[in-house]
C-alpha cells in the first residue's frame, strides 16, 4: 500500500480544462487540493483547436465567468483573434469565438493555479480509488503512494486507458506524446461502475512558412471587440487573421483510395466519435454528393509556426496525410509538423452520476469533462467548476448546487448527461435547449451571478459591479418606456436613413422594437431626457430585452409550466418494479437513472407522457 502522504480535502485527477476549474474553485472556497496530472507541463493544454467559444459554447464560458470561474478571464487575456459568429441572426444564437494563443493560455492558467492558496501540484498517475463503506477516502498512484481525501474529482480527459491510432498502427497514449492513464478504469469497474469507450481526433499541424495564403480567403477578426469576462479592464491585443480553403476533387480521391487504411473503417476503433465534428474521411463518405468542404487555417499562437487545419481531422496513415494536405489550395508545399490522429478512451456514462456530478455508487466521488461523455474545452471547464463547488460543499455538509435547465446551458448540459444514455461524445448546441432565447451569452451574469456570490466564488467587487449594471439596465428600460419622441421632420430625417417613418408621437421602447431600429439609432434622435453614458453591454441588454419582450414573456410562461413537474419530488427509495400500468422498459430506465423529480423523469429517453401521468397520480396519493 505504501506510505500515507499528507491529508487533503479534495483530490483532482487530470490537468485539463475541467481539472483546472475544479481545483481552482475548490481551493478558492477553502479546500486543501491535491492537483494530479500526468504531465504538469501540459496543464490547460489545448490538444485540439486552440480556440474558446463558438455557438452555445460561448454561453457556457460566460456562465463559468458569472459563477466565479476562470476560463473567460484566461481567454480574454490570451486571444489572437476575437469574432462574433451569427451576428446577423437573433441573440439566442449569436456567439463569441476567441482564437487563442495556445502557450500563453497555458501559462496564464498555470499562473492562476500557482498563485492560488491551497493547491498542491503532483505529477503522477492515479491508478486506484480508496473507498470504505460506499464513501471515497482517497486515491493511490502508480508508485503505491496513498493520498487521503474526503472528495475526489475525476477529470481524466482522453487519457483513461487511451489508445492513439494513425493508420493501422496504434499505441497506448492519452494524447500525442503523452502517457495513458492505466489502472483507474479497472478500479472503477471493481467499484461497480459501467465503463465504455468513446473516440475523438485532431487534425495535423503544418508549418506556416510553407503555406501560400494568396490562394485562400482571409478571415479577419472583428474591429469592434467583445469579451467573455464580465470583469473590466480587458486587454486590447493585436489580432491575426485566419484563412479559408476547401477540399478538392483530388482530396476526395486520395481519401477514397485509402479507406482500407483507416482504423475506423477497418473496425479497429470501437468507440463512437463526435457526430458534430467528424473526421474528413467520414465527411467524404457520409456526404458523398458534396464536391467540397470548408477547411479553416488557424494560428496556434504568436510565438509558433504551427497552424491548425480545422475541419481536417483524420486517422489515416501519416504518408497519406501528406498527400491529402498538399491537395488543398495554398497547401501544395505544406510541411506537416505533427500528424493527425484518433484517440479511443474510457468514459463513465453519466447516468451513474447525479445532477451535482457526484456519482451515485460512491459518495464523495465526482466526475467532470470527457469522463462523463462530453467533448469540448468549454463543456469540460463548466463541469469542472460545478464539481469543484460541490466537492467543497460535500466535505462541509452544505447543500449541493444543482442547476436547472431553465437557469443555464450548464444546467441543460448536466441534465442531458445524467438523464439520457449518451452513446457518442456530447457537444453543447443551442438546439439542445428549449429555453435558448432566455439562455443567451449576453445575460449569463443576470442568471448566475447571484449563485456565484452565494457560493463564495464571486467577490464583493464583482457582485457590486453586477448589481450596478442590473440597476442601469432597469432604469434605461424605464426611461425608454416612458419617453415619447415626436413626429418632427428632424426625427423622420434620421429614421428615413433606416427605412422607417412615424406619423405620430411614439414611445422610444416601441420604436426600438422595429427590426431596423437599434439603440444607436435611438441615441441619434432628439428627445427630452438625460443623456447618460452607458456601457455597450448595458445598451445591448436593454435592446434585447425590449426588442424580444413578447418572445421572452412567452418563454417565461413555458418555464413556469415546466417547473410544475419539478415540484413533484420522487422518493429516493421508490420501488419502480412495483408500479402498475407502466411498461417493463420504462421501469428499468427509471430504476437505472432514478430521477429526483417528474420533470427529470419526463426527459428520460423512452419514458412516455402516459408513464408520467401514472407517476403523477401515484405521487399525488
Amino acid at each position: 500500500m505504501g506510505y500515507l502522504e499528507n491529508k487533503f480535502d479534495v483530490i483532482v485527477v487530470g490537468g485539463g480544462h475541467a481539472g483546472c476549474e475544479a481545483a481552482i474553485s475548490a481551493a478558492r472556497l477553502g479546500a486543501k487540493v491535491l492537483f494530479c496530472s500526468l504531465n504538469l507541463d501540459n496543464i490547460a493544454l489545448m490538444p485540439c483547436n486552440p480556440a474558446i467559444g463558438g455557438p452555445a459554447k460561448s454561453t457556457l464560458v460566460r456562465e463559468i465567468d458569472a459563477l466565479g470561474g476562470v476560463m473567460g478571464e484566461a481567454a480574454d487575456a490570451t486571444y489572437v483573434q476575437m469574432k462574433i459568429l451569427n451576428s446577423s441572426k437573433g441573440p439566442a444564437v449569436r456567439a463569441l469565438r476567441a482564437q487563442s494563443d495556445k502557450k500563453e493560455y497555458m501559462r496564464y492558467m498555470r499562473n492562476i493555479i500557482e498563485s492560488t492558496d491551497n493547491i498542491y501540484l503532483k505529477q503522477c498517475c492515479i491508478t486506484e480509488l480508496v473507498v470504505k463503506d460506499g464513501e471515497i477516502t482517497g486515491a493511490i498512484d502508480e508508485y503505491g503512494n496513498e493520498y487521503s481525501a474526503r472528495a475526489v474529482i475525476l477529470t481524466t480527459g482522453t487519457s483513461l486507458d487511451g489508445r492513439i491510432f494513425i493508420g493501422l498502427k496504434s499505441y497506448r497514449a492519452g494524447r500525442l506524446g503523452e502517457m495513458p492513464a492505466i489502472g483507474l478504469s479497472d478500479s472503477l469497474r471493481n467499484l461497480g461502475f459501467t465503463v465504455k469507450k468513446l473516440k475523438t481526433g485532431t487534425p495535423c499541424r503544418v508549418d506556416k512558412r510553407t503555406v501560400d495564403y494568396s490562394k485562400m480567403t482571409i478571415q479577419p477578426g472583428d474591429e469592434k471587440l467583445h469579451f467573455y469576462s464580465f470583469k473590466p479592464n480587458r486587454p486590447i491585443r493585436e489580432q491575426v487573421p485566419c484563412y479559408l480553403t476547401r477540399t478538392t476533387e483530388e482530396t476526395h480521391k486520395i481519401i477514397k483510395e485509402n479507406l482500407d487504411k483507416s482504423p475506423m473503417y477497418q473496425g479497429l476503433i470501437h468507440g463512437v466519435g463526435p457526430r458534430y465534428c467528424p473526421s474528413i474521411e467520414d465527411k467524404i463518405v457520409r456526404f458523398a454528393s458534396n464536391p467540397s468542404h470548408h477547411i479553416f487555417i488557424e494560428p496556434e499562437g504568436l510565438g509558433t509556426y504551427e497552424l491548425y487545419i480545422q475541419g481536417f481531422s483524420t486517422s489515416l496513415p501519416a504518408d497519406v496525410q501528406v498527400k491529402m494536405v498538399r491537395s488543398l489550395p495554398g497547401l501544395e508545399n505544406a510541411h506537416i509538423i505533427k500528424p493527425a490522429y484518433a484517440v479511443e478512451y474510457d468514459y463513465i456514462p453519466a447516468v451513474q452520476t447525479s445532477h451535482s456530478l457526484m456519482t451515485k455508487k460512491v459518495k464523495g466521488l465526482f466526475c467532470a469533462g470527457q469522463i462523463n461523455g462530453t467533448s469540448g474545452y468549454e463543456e469540460a471547464a463548466a463541469q469542472g467548476l460545478l464539481a469543484g463547488i460541490n466537492a467543497f460543499n460535500y466535505i462541509n455538509g452544505s447543500e449541493m448546487v444543482e442547476l436547472s435547465r431553465s437557469s443555464s446551458y450548464l444546467g441543460t448540459l448536466v441534465d442531458d448527461l445524467v438523464t439520457k444514455d449518451i452513446e457518442e461524445p456530447y457537444r453543447m448546441l443551442t438546439s439542445r435547449s428549449e429555453y435558448r432565447l432566455h439562455l443567451r451569452q449576453d445575460n449569463a451574469d443576470a442568471r448566475l451571478t447571484e449563485i456565484g456570490y452565494k457560493v463564495g466564488l464571486v467577490d464583493d467587487i464583482q457582485y457590486n459591479r453586477y448589481r450596478a449594471k442590473m440597476s442601469e439596465i432597469k432604469r434605461e428600460i424605464e426611461i425608454l418606456s416612458a419617453t415619447k419622441v415626436s413626429a418632427t421632420s428632424e426625427v423622420n430625417s434620421v429614421l428615413a436613413q433606416y427605412g422607417e417613418h412615424i406619423d405620430r408621437g411614439i414611445r422610444l421602447a416601441e420604436l426600438l422594437k422595429r427590426p431596423n431600429i437599434t439603440y444607436d439609432v435611438i441615441k441619434k434622435l432628439d428627445y427630452e431626457t438625460d443623456i447618460r453614458q452607458l456601457t455597450e453591454d448595458v445598451t445591448d441588454e436593454v435592446e434585447v430585452q425590449i426588442k424580444y419582450d413578447g418572445y421572452l414573456k412567452r418563454q417565461e410562461i413555458q418555464i413556469e409550466q415546466a417547473s410544475k413537474l419539478e415540484k413533484y419530488r420522487i422518493p429516493d427509495d421508490i420501488d419502480y418494479s412495483a408500479i402498475q400500468h407502466i411498461s417493463t422498459e420504462t421501469k428499468e430506465k427509471l430504476a437505472k437513472i432514478r430521477p429526483k423529480t417528474l420533470a427529470q423523469a419526463s426527459r428520460i429517453g423512452g419514458v412516455k407522457p402516459a408513464d408520467i401521468s401514472v407517476l403523477m397520480v401515484m405521487l399525488g396519493k
